[in-house]
């Protein structure tokens, strides 16, 4: 009785309370400012659009608005009549509002627009649409009572699009921009070129549509077992864009207040571009246009910066490309450079010698300043992925952060301006929930609450370093999205939640709102336009707390109307297991498993499920003496001594260190009886992962004079290449101590014929087991 009783209470709760009133118009980015009154407008064939007819911007929204409402509703729009019944766009001085933001008044009489500029009048006609039906039914056009006050947070709103993996077609990018558009974003980033494809016309080299646009097919298998091109084969995949459909979908975008900023990749990533024209590449042998994951051995994916008719190239291109697109920025890749090319070319090392450059990562630094300068003398800017910070930058470049938020934080101290656009949580091409019962995705897990409580300014940045964050963005590799349905799916409701992120306020911001408004309206537009979507994570998030010796887990749903039943005892939960109030305690070694139920249905193909190993260092403190890299946390600092194995998912349970060694002591807090050590390893060498070469036990009374127990090579042969995880074990007799330190001595350098060759490679370790 209790229990029905707080379930309707709380569904009173969101139904009827102030804020949730509010919020029936459900505007996705949510508005700064907003207050429904009992006032309606009705749209019908006697309302006219009032605008100063001189204004040619104003004249274009007006038809752009006619040709909404007609759509929906068969109704044909007076304009300029002064009837008295309208809606009026009004271009006021408003230091509030800047460039984008608007006023949306709406009363019996009139629908107000006010803003400083037709982008602001253009991002309130989009929050007026979204009170309206969003495919004809014939409904009453009724507008309920508003007052809007509105503006966005950062001045770059955006998603990226590959097209280079798997080709979209003209129409499939209108219909990504008009998405975009719906939702406030202002930047559509057109990733265009890479290995497996060159997408753009470029008339004075036609040979990398001809030859760089096309590869051997096989959509037959995963992107990642795909095989090389083999002489012969006949290359049927792939497409282009003729620079009159790009100049077309220019003007669409801009009609949609989106900027196109197109990705011209340079260095690296230049397999089909060397396909095309061999002789700009190192050894200039002939190649083949990258069919998927695999390369093959020997293959060129960098021009060569030793000669000269490269930047010619380059600077050739880019002037079609500046043509085509009027954006401030021109992205240029930099990411992912296999800098050994170089390292083994006489020219390029002629030209590190005469231009004075230390190494090969001042080479690629001397291309982009080369480049930076060209675009600076035509009036743009260069902006490229977070890697270019290595070689040095001009004063006026502009970083794309996504491994992580480190290169972004680096770049705005040193007075870049910054795009974050961190693998996680904005990259699309990974899960969003499962990944059990999802279609296959490049890996790693970004859920939509992932998304939504994503903060682009990071709490190190003073409020002066601050200023240089422009915003964020989103982006859709396409190695496993080959389809229009795949590609919603993917974005779909994610891209929603981010453009909450980038325009609406923090304070503004409410979970449980976001998914009701999202539930109430959006979800809905999806199913009647015949979107592909994801509803959202069913699956139940398992958090350890280890902490003074003991280890209890949270449990938790990123759905607002679920429940969770759980069991201990590695047995499939059913609707009668236990329900989860409270955070359990996990006193002995067991297998929880734990489903989402919502309406007395359970949600998902198989439970969220993970081992605990209860033993002697559960819950203490672990120190290193080098750091863990700020990518690879998992849980926290006692990831080690939470009871969780590791699993071959590189994304959770793993701490990472990048080419030093770890060093971890942990106080047992009293002297113990120590019968058995393990350390757990990871191997992945395809993600530049290796083993440990050895690790070494150390125990000790006082923590301070330790003495080895056990020292422990790699358990494997180095002809062993299999992702794997190993164990460091030993078995002792008669070791008492109070503090043990654990050290595992990283691989060093990525082998001779790994792509990583010469660079230093990752050491992963999971749980120290003590018993």
């Amino acid at each position: 009785m209790h229990k029905i009783f707080f379930s309707i209470t709380i569904l009173s709760f969101l139904l009827f309370s102030p804020s949730r009133a509010q919020n029936k118009v459900n505007i996705i980015p949510v508005p700064v400012k907003m207050e429904l009154t009992a006032d309606s407008f009705v749209i019908d064939e006697t309302t006219s659009i009032d605008y100063d007819k001189n204004d040619t911007n104003l004249k274009e929204l007006a038809n752009f608005l006619e040709t909404y409402i007609q759509e929906i509703s068969g109704i044909e729009l007076l304009q300029n009549t002064k009837a008295q019944k309208r809606i009026h766009f009004s271009l006021i001085k408003d230091n509030v509002l800047g460039t984008e933001g608007y006023r949306l008044h709406v009363n019996h009489q009139a629908i107000t627009i006010q803003a400083n500029t037709h982008h602001g009048i253009f991002y309130g006609l989009q929050s007026l649409f979204q009170t309206l039906p969003p495919i004809r039914t014939n409904a009453l056009l009724k507008v309920p009572g508003l007052d809007i006050e509105d503006y966005p947070r950062f001045k770059w709103r955006g998603m990226m699009l590959d097209v280079s993996r798997h080709f979209f077609s003209p129409e499939t990018i209108k219909q990504f921009i008009d998405l975009l558009a719906t939702y406030k974003f202002n930047v559509f980033h057109w990733h265009l070129t890479d290995d497996p494809g060159w997408r753009i016309e470029i008339k004075k080299y036609p040979k990398l549509t001809k030859v760089g646009a096309w590869r051997v097919d096989h959509l037959d298998k995963l992107w990642d077992e795909r095989p090389p091109a083999k002489p012969g084969e006949e290359a049927t995949y792939g497409g282009f864009y003729t620079q009159q459909q790009i100049r077309e979908i220019v003007a669409y975008a801009e009609k949609r207040n989106i900027t196109i900023v197109p990705e011209i990749e340079m260095p690296s990533h230049s397999v089909a571009a060397l396909a095309a024209y061999p002789q700009l590449s190192c050894t200039e042998q002939p190649q083949f246009v990258n069919t998927g994951g695999i390369y093959p051995k020997n293959v060129q994916s960098v021009y060569c910066l030793g000669k000269e008719e490269v930047y010619t190239f380059l600077e050739n291109v880019l002037k079609e490309v500046l043509e085509l697109f009027p954006s401030q920025y021109i992205h240029v890749g930099g990411d992912e450079v296999n800098k050994a090319q170089w390292e083994q070319c006489p020219r390029c090392q002629q030209r590190i010698k005469e231009e004075g450059l230390r190494n090969e990562d001042e080479l690629q630094g001397y291309l982009m300043k080369r480049i930076s300068m060209f675009l600076s003398q035509h009036g743009r800017k260069l902006i490229g992925w977070d890697e270019i910070l290595d070689g040095g930058l001009s004063s006026d470049a502009a970083v794309m952060s996504w491994r992580g938020e480190a290169g972004g934080i680096k770049a705005a101290k040193m007075k870049h301006e910054v795009v974050m656009a961190p693998g996680s949580p904005c990259y699309f091409d990974h899960y969003q929930s499962g990944p059990e019962g999802e279609p296959v995705a490049m890996g790693g897990i970004n859920t939509l609450k992932n998304v939504y409580e994503y903060e682009p300014i990071p709490p190190s940045l003073t409020q002066e370093e601050a200023h240089y964050i422009l915003g964020a963005q989103a982006n859709v590799w396409a190695e496993y999205i080959s389809s229009v349905n795949k590609l919603e799916y993917m974005i779909l409701p994610r891209m929603l939640a981010l453009s909450e992120v980038v325009w609406s306020p923090t304070g503004k911001r409410d979970w449980v709102d976001f998914n009701l408004r999202l539930r109430d309206r959006h979800f809905r537009t999806f199913d009647q336009k015949g979107f592909v979507y994801h509803e959202g994570n069913s699956k139940v998030n398992i958090t350890p707390i280890a902490k003074n010796g003991r280890l209890l887990v949270s449990l938790s749903t990123e759905r607002i109307d679920g429940e969770i039943i759980y069991t201990l005892d590695g047995s499939e939960p059913t609707l009668k297991s236990n329900k989860y109030k409270e955070p359990l305690v996990i006193a002995s070694s067991c297998v929880l498993k734990a489903y989402t139920v919502v309406n007395g249905k359970i949600l998902g193909i198989v439970p969220a499920s993970q081992q605990f190993t209860i033993h002697k260092a559960i819950g203490r403190e672990v120190n290193y003496k080098y750091p863990v890299s700020p990518y690879y946390m998992a849980d926290g600092p006692n990831s080690l001594t939470d009871g969780i194995r590791g699993t071959l998912n590189v994304q959770k349970f793993w701490h990472g260190f990048n080419g030093s060694d770890m060093v971890a002591t942990i106080d047992l807090e009293k002297e113990m009886e120590i019968s058995k050590l393990t350390l757990g390893v990871l191997q992945k060498r395809k993600d530049w992962i290796f083993p440990a070469r050895y690790v070494e036990f150390e125990v000790s009374e006082n923590g301070k004079d330790f003495i080895s127990v056990a020292k422990i090579n790699c358990p494997i042969e180095k002809t062993d290449v299999e992702d794997q995880i190993l164990e460091y074990t030993v078995k002792l007799n008669n070791v008492t101590a109070r503090y043990l330190r654990v050290s595992a001595r990283n691989f060093g350098v990525c082998p001779k014929g790994h792509p990583g060759e010469g660079k230093p490679s990752w050491l992963f370790v999971d749980e120290i087991i003590v018993e």
